[in-house]
């Protein structure tokens, strides 16, 4: 028996945060009956529902796209903006793993195995992040040290990073850095550098734990191999230890 916002991400139909959205509103069903509760269990043989539709196991998949500008992370939009659904043709119900703003490029996966994506996306496991950023101005010692303690965003400190200076445009007052970080809140870098006086220009994530985007055009995608997927459990479980 297992919790069945876990069951509900195993079999692929979305994230287990969403599921338990979908929960807490009445949207799923077991043998018939509506069930709001987070901690419910269920066996193999419960016959699930959500939002309609009876849960039936999926080959996992894993995709790995690079983003371009101009496309939302989500798997709908209400203004009818282009996803990066509509980039990845597949059988199966996909969702991201995180999100990238609308105007953000780069690593985004895209899988349907709900474990996984609860792993990666979970602080704790500190699965690395790194964003290549184009700021106005030029970072100072000083900024350079806040933003890897920790800087406070609406109250909350962020967890330390690491902060690397590419390329420093002296005649455009602009420069290129590097940001590596384990968390992924909402519109995260965009704010770690405003907060210490840095407009983002331009913002690309580059690489998420071992993938990157090495071969990958702007808009084009490719499907992991076992051993990646393989590799991708063994970080979560070395960073547990």
């Amino acid at each position: 028996m297992e919790r069945i916002q876990k069951v509900i991400a195993n079999y692929g139909y979305c994230s287990r945060r969403k599921a338990e959205e979908l929960l807490i509103k009445g949207k799923v069903k077991v043998n018939g009956e509506i069930i709001t509760e987070l901690g419910f269990k269920v066996g193999p043989k419960d016959i699930i529902e959500v939002e309609g539709h009876i849960l039936e196991k999926q080959e996992k998949e894993y995709i790995l796209l690079n983003k371009p500008r101009g496309v939302v992370t989500t798997v709908s939009d209400d203004k009818n903006r282009k996803t990066v659904i509509d980039l990845v043709p597949s059988n199966n119900r996909l969702y991201p793993v995180g999100r990238l703003d609308y105007n953000t490029t780069g690593l985004v996966l895209l899988t349907n195995d709900g474990e996984l994506a609860n792993l990666l996306m979970h602080p704790k496991n500190e699965i690395e992040k790194v964003y290549i950023a184009k700021i106005k101005g030029i970072l100072s010692v000083s900024n350079i040290n806040n933003l890897e303690q920790g800087i406070l965003i609406e109250g909350i400190k962020t967890s330390k990073s690491k902060v690397k200076i590419r390329k420093i445009d002296k005649k455009n007052n602009s420069s290129i850095v590097e940001l590596i970080i384990h968390e992924g809140k909402n519109h995260q870098v965009k704010k770690m550098f405003n907060a210490v006086g840095h407009e983002v220009l331009k913002l690309k994530r580059e690489r998420l734990a071992f993938l990157t985007l090495t071969g990958l055009d702007s808009g084009q995608f490719r499907h992991l191999n076992p051993k990646e997927v393989k590799q991708l459990y063994n970080e979560i479980l070395n960073s547990e230890r």
